[in-house]
């Protein structure tokens, strides 16, 4: 071995020496905090996790985001609620009536199950339009809301002029309603919630194709899975859609 190899090993050893002085007490000390590897692991992780929420995207209308249009009603407590009520709250958005003997029922009972989970969130409510405000006055809802231990402070069952729900049923949420005398109960109407956000956006997940859903079925539980003709039960991805809205 001559000269200039012993130089090259001597110069590599000093280099791994030099390394050892400075970096190996920094990387000591680190594990020793416990701030390496485990930390950079579990940020791994917590970004994995995030990716697995849903993307939710907004409800456009000629491009633009659509927004949950101005109202005012009547409560079951009798007092008016418009749409800043509930600002900086994630909502759910129903058209029921209190008499309706099908998918109603079915479909409150659903929307009180999802109120109990998320029983601790002040920011969390729903909103259930009747579309009979002639047989739905105050009270009558006041009553309905007792029965089906409507508890929520934002849960307003509201009433009023009969034309003014209608509109914002059909072109403010796009949830079909009518009149329609040959139809259990008088009444035809959507069986579908809106999920609204704390800006009041109309937002919702991506189905397989990558096209917004819009609206979550509402009538079908969690428990049934599927209806008798098939159609898979929403109120589970609701709840998922629901919590990542709140974490925004």
């Amino acid at each position: 071995m001559n000269k200039k190899t012993n130089y090259s090993y001597i110069g590599i050893a000093f280099i791994i020496l030099v390394f050892g002085i400075i970096f190996v007490p920094k990387i000591v000390d680190r594990i020793s905090n416990k701030d390496v590897i485990r930390n950079e692991s579990r940020s791994d992780f917590a970004k994995d996790k995030k990716t697995d929420a849903p993307e939710m995207v907004y409800i456009e209308i000629n491009g633009e985001p659509r927004k949950v249009p101005s109202f005012s009603f009547t409560n079951q407590d009798g007092k008016t609620i418009s749409n800043t009520d509930y600002e900086g709250k994630v909502y759910v958005v129903e058209f029921f009536f209190t008499t309706c003997p099908t998918i109603c029922p079915r479909m409150n009972k659903n929307l009180v199950q999802i109120q109990d989970e998320f029983k601790d969130f002040e920011n969390f409510g729903v909103a259930s339009f009747t579309i009979d405000p002639e047989h739905d006055t105050p009270e009558v809802l006041k009553s309905y809301a007792e029965n089906y231990g409507i508890t929520n402070e934002n849960w307003h069952l509201m009433t009023g002029d009969k034309d003014v729900i209608y509109t914002l049923a059909n072109q403010g949420f796009n949830l079909y309603t009518a009149e329609e005398a040959n139809a259990a109960g008088g009444f035809e109407h959507s069986g579908n919630f809106a999920l609204i956000d704390k800006k009041g956006f109309i937002r919702s997940r991506m189905d397989n194709y990558g096209n917004p859903i819009i609206y979550y079925g509402g009538i079908v539980s969690e428990t049934e899975k599927e209806d008798e003709d098939g159609v898979k039960e929403e109120i589970s991805a609701l709840k998922v859609d629901i919590k990542t809205l709140l974490n925004e």
